[in-house]
C-alpha cells in the first residue's frame, strides 16, 4: 500500500486492486489534489473510504458537516450522496483505500 509513493502528481493516482461484478477496491494516492470548483462526485455505487496516510477533507452537498480525515478515519458515502474533496495534504502523499459496492 505504501510502496513507490510519488511525492508529486499532476492528478490522483488510482490503482484498482480488486474488481468483481459486485465490488471494486482501489488504492488512491493524492498529492495536494482537490475537486475542481463546482464539481461534485455523484456515484451510482456506495463507497466506504479510509485514509491510510496523509490528510484530507471531504464536503457534502446535502449539508452533512465536512469531514476532516487523518490516518484511520473512514466514512461511508451512500450511492448518489454528492461529495467533493476540498483538499489533500500537499506536504506528503495521502493514501486512500476505497471500496465501492452496490
Amino acid at each position: 500500500m505504501f510502496a513507490d509513493l510519488p511525492s508529486e502528481l499532476p492528478a490522483e493516482l488510482v490503482h484498482v486492486l480488486v474488481e468483481t461484478p459486485s465490488i471494486r477496491i482501489e488504492r488512491i494516492v493524492s498529492t495536494g489534489q482537490r475537486s475542481d470548483a463546482g464539481f461534485w462526485y455523484d456515484q451510482n455505487e456506495s463507497e466506504w473510504v479510509i485514509v491510510l496516510k496523509g490528510q484530507a477533507e471531504l464536503s457534502f452537498a446535502d449539508g452533512t458537516p465536512p469531514k476532516s480525515m487523518c490516518p484511520g478515519d473512514h466514512v461511508m458515502i451512500p450511492a448518489h450522496q454528492k461529495h467533493r474533496i476540498e483538499w489533500t495534504s500537499p506536504s506528503e502523499p495521502t493514501v486512500w483505500l476505497a471500496i465501492f459496492f452496490p
